[in-house]
């Protein structure tokens, strides 16, 4: 009897203290809020987000370039072309900004969709150059097609944003049914070789 009660003793005031151990471990590592919305944290350590600041920046400037497009908005496209903007088209045409909008507004191509993906951005003081991939849904003749190509667009920092002042759009070669693609959407950049057979010099 006596050795119940010392075990007793011994016991409770053990268990109270395994209790609110727990309790204050508990209390220190919060639940996540599920009003919140937000997820628990990511189990891989690790694992960083590789989009830079200045990607992000100008792909939200590009959103707003094609959403203009899209919607005929010529407001729309005047915040994002310079007045001194120069247009280079995958065929080769020059347009001013003027030129552009009034395309966009009186055109005829009521298909005309645009979309843009940058790649790269380089940052030079107030310069920036961007490069990346879009794709342009117009008709042709009685047809319609699904433009993909390349562009490099330098931006102009104007008081607190960016306004484009000069575009050029290269088209990706297509497929040939005897060639393969030397140029598709996972390497749209394509690095001439210097030592290729055609551009070496009389052997």
């Amino acid at each position: 009897m006596e050795l119940d009660l010392r075990m007793n003793r011994f016991v409770m005031p053990f268990s109270a203290a395994l209790v609110f151990w727990c309790s204050t471990a508990l209390a220190q590592s919060p639940a996540p809020d599920p009003a919140s919305g937000a997820a628990p944290p990511a189990a891989t350590p690790g694992v960083t987000e590789t989009i830079s600041p200045e990607i992000l920046e100008f792909q939200k400037i590009e959103d707003s370039w094609s959403d203009a497009v899209n919607r005929r908005d010529q407001y729309g496209l005047e915040l994002v072309l310079s007045p001194l903007y120069v247009d280079v088209s995958a065929s080769g045409d020059v347009t001013t900004r003027n030129q552009q909008v009034a395309q966009v507004i009186s055109g005829d191509d009521k298909t005309l969709y645009l979309t843009q993906k940058v790649v790269t951005v380089r940052m030079l003081g107030d310069i920036a150059v961007a490069n990346g991939t879009y794709t342009l849904h117009h008709k042709v003749g009685s047809g319609q097609v699904d433009e993909k190509g390349v562009f490099t667009q330098v931006f102009e920092r104007v008081h607190a944003g960016w306004l484009c002042i000069n575009s050029q759009r290269t088209l990706l070669r297509q497929d040939a049914s005897t060639k393969k693609r030397d140029s598709g959407p996972e390497a749209p950049f394509h690095i001439p070789n210097p030592f290729s057979r055609g551009d070496k010099g009389p052997q």
